[in-house]
C-alpha cells in the first residue's frame, strides 16, 4: 500500500509539474506574441505566481517521491533508464531555475512598460529568446523522462 500511495504522489505531482509547466508558458507565449503590453503584464504576474505556487512545489516533490520509490523497489540508482531520467530531471530543473528568474524581469519590465505606456525595451525581447531557448529544453527534458518512465528500456 506504501508503494502505491507514494506512486500516486509522484504521477500526480509530475501531473502538476508538467501541466503547470506547459500552461503557464502557452499562455504567456501567446500574449507575448500579441505584444499587448498591458496583458503581457497581467499573466506575466500570474504566470510567476502559478510557478511559485505550482511548478516549485511540485519540482521539489518529484525527486523526492521518486527516490523513495527506488528505495522502496530496492533498484538501483545505476539502473540505465532510471540515471537517464534523473540526468534529465536535473537537465530540466538546471533550465527551469533561469527560466523562472527570466519571466520575474519579463514580468517587471512588462510592468514598468504598461506604467509608463511605453513599449517593451529590448531587454525583455533579450529575456524572452532566452526563456523560450531554456523552456524548450527543459519541455524536451520532461518528455523524455515521460518516455523513459512508461518504457522503462523496454
Amino acid at each position: 500500500m506504501e508503494y502505491l500511495t507514494f506512486k500516486l504522489v509522484h504521477v500526480i505531482s509530475s501531473t502538476v509539474l508538467f501541466g503547470t509547466g506547459v500552461g503557464s508558458a502557452f499562455y504567456l507565449l501567446c500574449v507575448v506574441l500579441r505584444r499587448d503590453v498591458h496583458v503581457i503584464a497581467v499573466v506575466s504576474r500570474l504566470v510567476v505566481l502559478a510557478d511559485w505556487l505550482f511548478t516549485a512545489t511540485t519540482a521539489v516533490l518529484q525527486p523526492l517521491t521518486g527516490l523513495y520509490l527506488v528505495h522502496i523497489m530496492q533498484m538501483p540508482l545505476s539502473t540505465p533508464w532510471l540515471a537517464w531520467s534523473l540526468g534529465l530531471y536535473v537537465l530540466a530543473i538546471a533550465c527551469w531555475l533561469p527560466v523562472v528568474r527570466l519571466q520575474m524581469r519579463m514580468r517587471d519590465h512588462a510592468i514598468a512598460a504598461d506604467r509608463a505606456g511605453a513599449p517593451l525595451p529590448p531587454q525583455f525581447w533579450r529575456y524572452f529568446a532566452w526563456w523560450v531557448a531554456l523552456g524548450t529544453v527543459a519541455l524536451a527534458a520532461f518528455l523524455l523522462i515521460f518516455y523513459l518512465m512508461i518504457f522503462k528500456g523496454a
